[in-house]
Order: structure tokens, then C-alpha cells, then sequence
């Protein structure tokens, strides 16, 4: 077992963590910094395992890339209204990290592959991260400062299957879907796909495509099948994504992270602007509902509208999606009661025989190497009930007053359509700016929040970490920060339902919520101008200015800085 000392660590190489690294050491480039990766790549979701040849971007070209390196187009057979396949991400992240280089060392140099995190503690004013490498064999790191980037899709949830040790079958989720032989193999023909969501919709249209019986159980009694918006864009706006990338549609969400001005207080405090959203919000719902011909229209429809979110979604990557979903797979809208010999039994007594159960059924959150204790010392998802008594009354009391606000605020949100709502056992994140924990100055969190592009959430959010780390922002007091805490907390629960009760998810405050933390930060040259900032796209070419105009405002001589200034430790 060895021992080393960092002055930083990053947990996780996914796009949130070569973001966070690379700020860093553009700001401190001599700084003895090092990235864990538990896979044996880098990417995340966008690593070379998980990629499969039918998985597509969410995003579009100009917006998946990095501030200081553009992306290659992509040939035109793989771009379809400027999405494009998944697998030029991951060559761009791949290339990406080659080509940074601090102190002699590339940032591909810095990272530790295969490196099973089990254990992070806090000792003595340094954090102790223990991990597993490749061989088994146990190592210990320390380090002054800790960025956790370990993100929202690198802990599998499988469901409890009563019957799995007689099913006899492979059961797959979604994350090694990819390495998987399923698609290519003569032996599996009948091929099962469990949950509604995009991922379940791409393993389903996947394996049509190889030429396998599909069946899809959507539940019935959970969030519903997910939407699936058009890709086309809207008079100059070439797609979907252009169209959610303007400012002025965020202040078509109800949230407190867009900025108050005359025209969000007539949308959202006035009868004549709500109706006015209402109107916007239903038509954008009637554009993402399944087409009125196909064949079992009625058990793909959502569950509630696309403006509660309360289930999942995404774009269509496919001209022919619904055609080949409708035309050749065999939909079940049931629970899954039990597994038994190559057999999938459901609640409404149908009977599946399968070669493979393929799931995507989501995330945990990848936070199981901290302790009871250090959870709800972070003021992360914890179990309700290790929660102290004290925490539990203080949250409650700041939620409730917060509740109160976003129903004077917010009028749309105070009566939510009947929905489905998971059963909480955990408490939702209550960090600052979805970032920062309210005791201790010297951690970090990133891409721990649930966005449409995590390339530019990611870069915003890496710069204000950095800034944080080095004690170069003048913060609310840790009063006024909890305050605002129960605040997105009790909007988060209104806005978004189910989704919301994570405390993390802003599906619609992209833009306005990276603007928020560049405001906090004191940075503005990715702004364009009144006009262009409300009706122009906001691509990462916009960016480009913000690490010459962060260095020209804060120095380099940051390190001293922020060793003049008390720490908050834990």
C-alpha cells in the first residue's frame, strides 16, 4: 500500500473533470494535481465502452466542445440538424486531453485509470481518498483540496427482481449496454427492454435495428414513458437545442435563477403573461407527444407535460424512430412482478420469454465512498432517517418558508397535475450553487446537476469553483446561504416534481444558471450585447474570453491569496 500527497483531486475523468482540472491548472499550472477515473477510460458517458453505433448526442456541433479547442464537424452521414453521433465526443475527449499540457505533464499524464475510489475521509486538514487499482491493491492519497466529479451516471440502479438467480439470462444495464455483445450475437434473438426513459427508447431502436424481437415494458405505475422532442428548429434556429440555448426562452420557466426584470414579472405575476406561458408551454407539449397514427400511441404518452418534466425525455435522433419502434416492438405497460427460467412475468399476468434483459432504469447518486457521517456533514444525499433531529427540523422550517415564496412568486407552480412521485428514503442535495457545501471551503462539486449540456455548465462551473477554492468570492453568510439553499430546494420540488425532489435538476435554467455563476465570479465577456444575448444561441465559442479575463481580474498569485484567508473545515 502507498501514500502520496496532491494539492488536488479529482474524482472522475468524465467531461466534468477535465473541465475542473483544466481551469485549475490554467490558474495554478504547477500545482500537484491528479484525476481517478474508475473506468478504464476517459468520457463518462461519452467513454468508448459505452459507446454502441446508434448512440447520438443531445447536443450539437458548436456546443459539445470545450472554450479553447473546437470540435471537428463530424462527417455529414453522422450529423442529423446538427446532432450528431456520440462517438466524435468521445474521439474529442480523447484528443482533448492530449493536447492540454501543465508543467510538462499532459492531462491524460495525470489521470489513473481503473481506480476503484472506496474510501474518502478527512484528517488533519487534508483529505484521505483510498481507492483500488488495477491489480487490487490498495492505495492512499492526500490532498489540501478535493473536487468531486463523479457525476450523476456512474452508479448503477438495478430494481429488485424477485426470481433473478432462475432467470438464467444476462441481465444488462444500460451503462455496458455498449460493450455488451447483445447487438452482434447469434444467440440472442428475443431481447427485453426494462424502463420508459431515453436510454431504454435508444437500447429499444438499437436492437431492432440488429434484427432482434423487442419487447418494452414501460411501468405503469411510475413516471411514464419518456417524451421525445423534434429535432427541427423554428425560423432562424437550425434545431430543437438552438431554440432551449436563447436566453429569452429561460424566462419562459418559472425560476428564480432567471434574472427579475418588467417583462419575467409580467409573464409569471400577471393573469395576461401566464396565460401566455400556458399558451407556449402546450404547444411545445403537443409538439412531443407521439405521432396521432402510430400503433400504440396510448402507451407511449407521457404522463404529465413536457413543462413539469416529471419524467424523463429527449430529441429524436431518428427520422424513422417512431416508424421502427411502432411497427416492430411489442409494448407491455405493466410492473415486473418476477424473473424465472428465460421468462419475464409481469403484474398484469402477461408472460415475456426474453434471451436478455436489457435495463435502463437510471442512476444512483456516486457518492458511496463518503460515510454516514460525512453525508449529511456535506450536506449530501443521505438517508431521512440518519438525520439528525436538529437538521431535520432547521431544513424543514427553511423549506416550508421557501415554499411559501415560490407560490407568491411563481403562481403556475402552486397547482401541479396529478403525478406520480417516488417514495423518498434519501435527502436531496443542499449544496451552494449546486456546488459548494455550506462547511467546508475546501471541497467541491461538479456536474452534479442534472443539465442539457454539460460542456458549458461544467466550464462555468469549473471557473467558479476555482474561484471558491481560492477564497477569491465574497459569500453570504452561511445563513443566508442555507436560506437560499431551501429555496431552490422547495422551487426545484414545485418546478419539477419527482425529479425535482433530487434537489439537482434544472432542465430549463441551462443558460441562466451558468450566466448566474459567471455573474458571481465577476466575468462577462461571454455576453454579446442586449439583442444577441436574448435571441442568439449561446455556443462554447462564447466562453473563450473567460480564462484571459479571470486571470486579468484575480492574478496568478492566487495560492497566497487564499492562504491569507481563514478556512471553513470540517
Amino acid at each position: 500500500m502507498d501514500s502520496q500527497e496532491f494539492d488536488v483531486i479529482v474524482l472522475g475523468a468524465g467531461i466534468s473533470g477535465i473541465a475542473a482540472a483544466k481551469f485549475y491548472l490554467e490558474v495554478h499550472p504547477e500545482c500537484r494535481l491528479t484525476l481517478l477515473e474508475k473506468d478504464t477510460c476517459l468520457g463518462g458517458v461519452w467513454n468508448s465502452r459505452r459507446a454502441y453505433e446508434g448512440f447520438w448526442t443531445q447536443w450539437t456541433v458548436g456546443t459539445a466542445e470545450f472554450s479553447d479547442l473546437p470540435m471537428p464537424r463530424p462527417p455529414e452521414n453522422d450529423v442529423y440538424y446538427e446532432f450528431f453521433k456520440a462517438k466524435y465526443t468521445t474521439l474529442y475527449l480523447e484528443d482533448y486531453v492530449d493536447r492540454r499540457t501543465f508543467a510538462g505533464q499532459t492531462l491524460r499524464s495525470r489521470i489513473r485509470f481503473d481506480s476503484h475510489v472506496y474510501k474518502v475521509t478527512k484528517a488533519h486538514e487534508k483529505w484521505v481518498v483510498s481507492f483500488k487499482g488495477t491489480t487490487g491493491d490498495t492505495h492512499i492519497i492526500h490532498a489540501t483540496k478535493l473536487i468531486v466529479a463523479s457525476g450523476l451516471t456512474s452508479r448503477q440502479y438495478v430494481p429488485s427482481l424477485s426470481g433473478r438467480e432462475k432467470f438464467d439470462r444476462p441481465i444488462i444495464h444500460q451503462e455496458d449496454f455498449g460493450q455488451s455483445s447483445i447487438l452482434s450475437s447469434p444467440d440472442v434473438q428475443r431481447v427485453t427492454v426494462l424502463g420508459g426513459g431515453k436510454s431504454s427508447a435508444d437500447m429499444v431502436y438499437a436492437s431492432v435495428k440488429a434484427g432482434k424481437k423487442v419487447s418494452w415494458i414501460v411501468r405503469d405505475t411510475g413516471t411514464g414513458p419518456a417524451f421525445f422532442v423534434s429535432p427541427k428548429g423554428i425560423g432562424p434556429y437550425k434545431n430543437a437545442f438552438e431554440l432551449g440555448s436563447i436566453r429569452v426562452t429561460s424566462t419562459l420557466s418559472p425560476s428564480f435563477l432567471v434574472p427579475e426584470s418588467w417583462w419575467t414579472r409580467f409573464l409569471h405575476e400577471t393573469k395576461l403573461g401566464r396565460k401566455i406561458v400556458e399558451g407556449i408551454w402546450t404547444g411545445a407539449n403537443a409538439e412531443a407527444m407521439p405521432p396521432e397514427n402510430i400503433k400504440h400511441r396510448e402507451k407511449l404518452l407521457p404522463h404529465t407535460s413536457i413543462f413539469w418534466q416529471n419524467g424523463t425525455g429527449g430529441l429524436l435522433n431518428h427520422a424513422d424512430f417512431w416508424e421502427t419502434i411502432t411497427d416492430s416492438v411489442e409494448i407491455y405497460q405493466s410492473d415486473l412482478r418476477e424473473l424465472n427460467a428465460g421468462l419475464i412475468r409481469l403484474e398484469n399476468e402477461e408472460e415475456i420469454p426474453t434471451d436478455v434483459l436489457l435495463c435502463g432504469t437510471g442512476w444512483l447518486p456516486a457518492l458511496d465512498f463518503f460515510d454516514k457521517d460525512l453525508l449529511i456533514t456535506l450536506d449530501l444525499p443521505h438517508e431521512i432517517a440518519d438525520e439528525p433531529v436538529e437538521y431535520s427540523e432547521k431544513w424543514a422550517t427553511l423549506e416550508k418558508e421557501a415554499d411559501q415564496k415560490v407560490i407568491q412568486k411563481f403562481p403556475m407552480l402552486a397547482t401541479p397535475p396529478a403525478h406520480y412521485t417516488k417514495p423518498q428514503t434519501l435527502t436531496p442535495y443542499r449544496l451552494y450553487n449546486g456546488i459548494a457545501s455550506s462547511r467546508d471551503d475546501s471541497i467541491v462539486f461538479i456536474g452534479h446537476v442534472l443539465v442539457g449540456n454539460y460542456f458549458l455548465v461544467t466550464e462555468a462551473q469549473a471557473i467558479w469553483a476555482t474561484a471558491y477554492l481560492d477564497k477569491q468570492l465574497t459569500l453570504p453568510s452561511i445563513a443566508e446561504r442555507e436560506r437560499r439553499i431551501a429555496l431552490f430546494t422547495a422551487w426545484c420540488r414545485r418546478r419539477y416534481l419527482n425529479n425535482g425532489e433530487n434537489g439537482n435538476w434544472m432542465t430549463f435554467e441551462l443558460i441562466v444558471y451558468g450566466d448566474h455563476l459567471l455573474h458571481e465570479v465577476g466575468l462577462s465577456s461571454n455576453r454579446k450585447g442586449w439583442f444577441k444575448d436574448l435571441f442568439s444561441p449561446c455556443m462554447m465559442r462564447d466562453m473563450a474570453g473567460l480564462r484571459d479575463e479571470y486571470m486579468a481580474k484575480y492574478g496568478k498569485d492566487t495560492a497566497a491569496f487564499a492562504a491569507s484567508k481563514p478556512s471553513l473545515s470540517i
